[in-house]
């Protein structure tokens, strides 16, 4: 078994020693997959390696502002004409969230697996994996400390980015000592932490209230108060002119309500799939039932999409949840 600091000398090993990188992260990206993305991107950029960054989708309108995010390939507009034999892989819990991006990889193709979060199985050649990391980003963070290299505002925006994302402003219970240490530190290298907590955590777009004022209005409780759900459709998001990034922090909702142990979002992708994002308030292991459905994530933040009827996964997951009690 190999320990953190053998995983992140392999690490960089592996960056080292290969040469025109595939950098990929997780389907529909979110603070810490797109800062993660760029991170590397920069590391690669200072070891003058050759590397195009990728996503299945497009990435958020309000992450743009990150070194050199705005080249970060959209694979469903831009696919690229060739297959790639070195692949980074950043915030990916499983090989599955890759997406359609696993195309562009070579059949033999050698994987640096990057990542925190505990149900990742390990699918790299090479794999970092801190499950108490509050983000990718904090791995990140460690393994450039490895690299002489100088650090800029840029490149400490960017991992900082990804610890204000994924511990909520550093309010979840993923905020570690070392995580306000490492924050400490990027705001030594000139990061604005109020305006970044302003432009990713409060400001909100029109149809992000349009469509937060659908869902909370098809809120839905169990008898005894312990579970809340919420449902959107496509017809909502076009309603609203809804983007998917439009729709991140609206499960916490559910799982805000007072006395609620599991908070839901139902998700319908088409009338046949629909994704799962479940909340808990400590007592339940969301991301070990998400595992059950073929999902993964965190203790109290997880996942999962799920081919069905609406109704039918509505009630399925509701009975699962049930009866962890």
């Amino acid at each position: 078994m190999h320990t953190y600091e053998q995983a992140l000398q392999a690490g960089k090993q592996f960056l080292l020693e290969h040469d025109d990188y595939l950098v990929v992260s997780h389907v529909q990206p979110d603070g810490d997959a797109v800062s993660s993305t760029v991170t590397v991107g920069w590391l690669l950029s200072c070891l003058g390696k050759k590397f195009t960054m990728i996503n299945e989708g497009e990435i958020p309108q309000r992450m743009r502002f990150l070194w050199q995010a705005d080249t970060i390939v959209n694979m469903t507009e831009h696919p690229p004409e060739r297959k790639y034999n070195a692949i980074i892989c950043v915030d990916c819990a499983d090989f599955a969230r890759v997406g359609l991006t696993r195309h562009y990889f070579e059949e033999d193709a050698v994987i640096l697996n990057i990542d925190h979060h505990p149900t990742n199985n390990g699918y790299g050649a090479v794999n970092i994996i801190k499950p108490d990391a509050a983000a990718t980003a904090e791995i990140l963070f460690e393994l450039l400390q490895r690299f002489d290299i100088t650090w800029d505002k840029e490149i400490a925006t960017a991992v900082y980015t990804g610890l204000l994302t994924d511990t909520g402003g550093f309010r979840y219970a993923n905020t570690s000592p070392n995580v306000m240490a490492v924050a400490s530190q990027l705001l030594k290298h000139g990061v604005d932490g109020p305006y970044l907590a302003q432009s990713l955590l409060e400001e909100l777009t029109l149809p992000q209230i349009h469509i937060l004022n659908k869902a909370l209005s098809s809120l839905q409780m169990s008898e005894d108060g312990k579970i809340a759900w919420v449902v959107i459709t496509p017809e909502d998001m076009q309603e609203c002119k809804a983007a998917n990034e439009d729709l991140e922090g609206i499960v916490n909702y559910t799982r805000n309500i007072r006395g609620v142990e599991v908070g839901i979002f139902f998700k319908v992708i088409n009338d046949n799939a629909v994704k799962v994002s479940m909340r808990s308030a400590g007592k339940i292991d969301v991301a070990a039932l998400a595992q059950t459905f073929g999902g993964g994530g965190h203790v109290l933040a997880a996942g999962c999409r799920l081919e069905g009827k609406l109704e039918d996964i509505v009630q399925n997951v509701l009975k699962q949840v049930r009866a962890q009690w």
